[in-house]
């Protein structure tokens, strides 16, 4: 499941039911999705599966939703650190926006991540040492948050591309943020034929 779309049944800062097809679906939100969301009647978002694990088994799965695919995108990246579960991606996305996050990481601005609940010194400067060159290219200069964010819809839809054509994610995500960077307005499919050449 990429992506839900029903009526809002039930809905609180940390948690929204989707009913679709008589079904209803709970999904784990930050307060970033909550705002976005907390006057509408309906609404789409973006989904992660997560699966539970207590040792090797499977303990249960947890559905989490988001209202813009940028702060999935972010959400994704900042589990992959370790000391990084989704409960503390989470609090991340409840204390500053997917742009602040990685602004924070691109200016390595321990101090900001730190202030963090959950989050430790060591575990913030991990954060910025792993997904600095993750992200690179997904923010520009621009001041526009809607402007970056659609940038980032973009690069990530070319790396989804890339990925499915077999390219490896890591060589693809280096790749890709060389050209967002020189090639800002780039539509997805120059930026996918212009990171194919540079490979």
């Amino acid at each position: 499941m990429y992506f839900l779309k029903g009526a809002i049944a039930t809905i609180n800062p940390a948690l929204v039911v989707i009913e679709s097809n008589g079904i209803g679906y709970g999904l784990h939100i930050s307060l970033n999705t909550y705002t976005a969301i907390q006057n509408l009647k309906e609404c789409k978002l973006y989904t992660h599966l997560h699966v539970k694990n207590e040792g090797s088994n499977v303990s249960g799965l947890e559905l989490f939703g988001f209202h813009e695919e940028a702060e999935r995108e972010i959400f994704l990246k900042l589990t992959s650190v370790s000391g990084i579960g989704v409960n503390t991606a989470r609090m991340m996305l409840s204390s500053l926006t997917p742009i602040e996050i990685e602004k924070a990481i691109l200016n390595g601005n321990v101090a900001l991540i730190q202030s963090i609940k959950g989050i430790g010194p060591k575990t913030a400067q991990r954060a910025i040492l792993e997904l600095k060159d993750k992200i690179s290219g997904t923010s520009s200069t621009s001041s526009s948050t809607g402007m970056i964010q659609q940038k980032m819809g973009v690069q990530d839809e070319a790396l989804q591309a890339l990925i499915a054509l077999g390219i490896a994610r890591p060589m693809a995500e280096k790749a890709l943020g060389k050209i967002v960077g020189t090639n800002q307005d780039a539509s997805v499919e120059q930026m996918i034929k212009l990171t194919l050449k540079s490979l």
